[in-house]
């Protein structure tokens, strides 16, 4: 991953105001394949990117060259509606793998490679195989954890490089909802669905539209514009930053119940090492209520501490014990897994048996607990019955889809915004609960999360990110909620940021100019907000001067200390050779020049000069 680095020396490094950056992981599978003298699909090493540069739906040449040079990352054509500039690297996998051979050690490595990017992206799309792509989003979903940015599983029936592809609109569609969506969830993305990735299950063998979220509908559709269901995203709720759990409980396993089940097949299956199964029982949950034998095993596994989970069989519905049979399996120790999907069930176990903090209760109240949107849970009671926009709706006499959703998306980010400027804690639960998206962005794209980081109350900042407010949302003018943390110098607001998975973001040279304005008039508490939200001090502008050169400069000896404090780097030289102590020295810069003296030995000043 290290070419994927920032460059905080080099041109490559100055972003344009409107650009977002993806990470594209080419794991394998058949989107990336190319066809060989026979006509058979391959998969071909180092062969992807290069032809991707000779697609020019997918890669704009003049731009890019203009702005990154020959090898650099590949961008998207601009069109008429698009709002910001998609520049994606892409991460191919040696050997690249076929799907059905993926393990649990490919989802780890999938994981802590976002880990290690993570900062350095807006968003990530995975290419993966089909045919355990499921699996694979299921088990991210639980395994990144406090996830703020979107992923992005696809793949195709039919190669990019075809004529006559699928893959070419996935891979397309899921770059530019990853660029331009701040959506914080591990998702598939397929004919012209988003779909939550653990709520998904492969349907056809030949379809274009080959997953399917059988239990929960698309979180977004992508038709002639890019439908979103805000309503329907799953935010995190924990204060705290993103990070991977990258443990998983391999002793898990599915077993379908069928008809003249043997009993011996059911005690071999749940035998040790064996410590969660994932049972697939007839329709609403059920199993013959003439085998008591059968009973009797499963009742046996769960008091030795295996976790067994009950799921339906069906595609849609769900597991109810309102049947005899369910009612014998809840008495044997067997817990309900309510609707989720075989993938999301079994990854599920792997997941919450590895957490080694939990004890057995615990982990089985975690299987039929909703941790990541993977099972319907019983849905909180609103304080009102009445939804506000469709009372808003009615009065104002609309009646399509489009007019509500347009209507809610002016009235809550309003409301959300005029209740964190009165601090109003109160009636921000209260929208949330009339089905406000505490993220909501506002005509100019900002949250209220935005707005309570520039008010400065610490007490509403808590409340929106308790309610999930999403601490990545940049606005049209490329602003997060941190941006607006610094320079109004809140710092215990950055200080929760931080700690909630915020981070700088844009180019290094553009921070570092704002650090050296700051450090040119003495603006020590403006340099430690920079500080909290955890900035190189040692940051060089365009002019390659660092906020030391300034400050040094102006005799700013407040800034001069604070810097020095802070361990910069001193011995740096600007564009024109000269250090900070140089520029203090020809300035008259008394003070400074005292300060940094220690700083600069004689012998190392003749070296220094010599050197030059």
């Amino acid at each position: 991953m290290e070419h994927l680095r920032n460059n905080s020396s080099g041109s490559l490094a100055i972003e344009s105001v409107r650009e977002s950056r993806v990470l594209v992981l080419y794991t394998g599978g058949t989107i990336g394949m190319i066809r060989n003298e026979d006509g058979v699909l391959v998969p071909k090493a180092n062969a992807f990117v290069k032809k991707l540069r000779n697609y020019p739906h997918i890669y704009d040449r003049e731009y890019a060259e203009k702005r990154f040079g020959l090898m650099g990352p590949l961008v998207l054509p601009m069109t008429a509606t698009d709002s910001k500039r998609v520049i994606y690297n892409v991460l191919e996998y040696s050997p690249l793998c076929d799907s059905s051979n993926m393990t649990m050690d490919d989802w780890i490595r999938i994981a802590h490679d976002i880990k290690q990017a993570y900062e350095r992206f807006d968003g990530f799309v995975i290419l993966h195989g089909t045919d355990t792509l499921s699996y694979t989003a299921s088990a991210l979903s639980f395994m990144l954890e406090s996830l703020g940015k979107i992923v992005i599983l696809t793949g195709s029936q039919v190669p990019i490089f075809d004529s006559r592809s699928d893959g070419l609109d996935n891979f397309l569609s899921s770059l530019i909802i990853a660029a331009n969506y701040n959506i914080p969830e591990v998702c598939v993305y397929f004919g012209t669905n988003l779909m939550r990735g653990n709520r998904t299950s492969k349907i056809s063998a030949t379809s274009f539209e080959a997953f399917d979220s059988p239990n929960f509908p698309p979180l977004a559709k992508a038709n002639i514009t890019i439908e979103v269901d805000y309503r329907a995203i799953f935010r995190p709720f924990t204060l705290e930053k993103f990070h991977v759990h990258a443990s998983l409980n391999r002793n898990v396993g599915l077993l379908r119940i069928f008809p003249s089940m043997t009993t011996h097949l059911v005690r071999a299956f749940l035998q040790p090492p064996i410590e969660g199964v994932v049972l697939q029982s007839y329709g609403a949950g059920n199993v013959p209520t003439n085998r008591e034998d059968i009973i009797k095993e499963l009742s046996a596994a769960t008091k030795r501490g295996v976790i067994i989970v009950n799921i339906t069989q069906c595609a849609t519905g769900c597991v109810k014990n309102s049947y005899a049979p369910g009612k014998f399996l809840e008495d044997a120790g067997v817990i309900s897994g309510s609707d989720m999907t075989p993938e999301a069930t079994l990854t599920k176990l792997a997941y919450v048996l590895s957490k080694k903090e939990w004890d057995l209760q615990t982990k089985r109240q975690m299987m039929q607990t909703n941790l990541r949107g993977e099972l319907t849970a019983q849905r909180p009671p609103y304080l009102e019955d009445i939804d506000l926009v469709e009372a808003v709706a009615r009065s104002l006499r609309l009646s399509s889809t489009a007019e509500r959703q347009e209507l809610g998306s002016i009235l809550f980010p309003a409301m959300l915004n005029a209740a964190v400027r009165s601090r109003d804690v109160v009636k921000l639960e209260i929208l949330k609960g009339y089905g406000a998206d505490i993220s909501q962005q506002n005509a100019d794209g900002r949250t209220a999360l935005h707005i309570a980081c520039c008010e400065g109350d610490l007490k509403v900042v808590h409340c929106l990110l308790r309610m999930g407010a999403n601490v990545h949302i940049k606005d049209r003018f490329n602003r997060t909620p941190l941006t607006d943390a610094i320079e109004f110098d809140h710092h215990e607001i950055i200080n929760i940021l931080i700690h909630n998975g915020a981070h700088l973001h844009g180019s290094a040279y553009i921070i570092g100019e704002k650090m050296c304005a700051a450090a040119a008039v003495g603006n020590v508490k403006r340099l430690t907000s920079y500080q909290l939200a955890n900035a190189d001090l040692s940051q060089k502008d365009f002019s390659g001067r660092t906020p030391l050169h300034f400050a040094a400069l102006h005799n700013n000896t407040q800034a001069v200390q604070f810097l020095l404090d802070h361990n910069v780097e001193t011995e740096c030289f600007d564009k024109t050779e000269q250090s900070p102590h140089d520029l203090a020295k020809a300035s008259g810069s008394v003070d400074a020049a005292r300060l940094l003296s220690p700083f600069y030995s004689p012998n190392s000043l003749v070296t220094e000069e010599t050197s030059r």
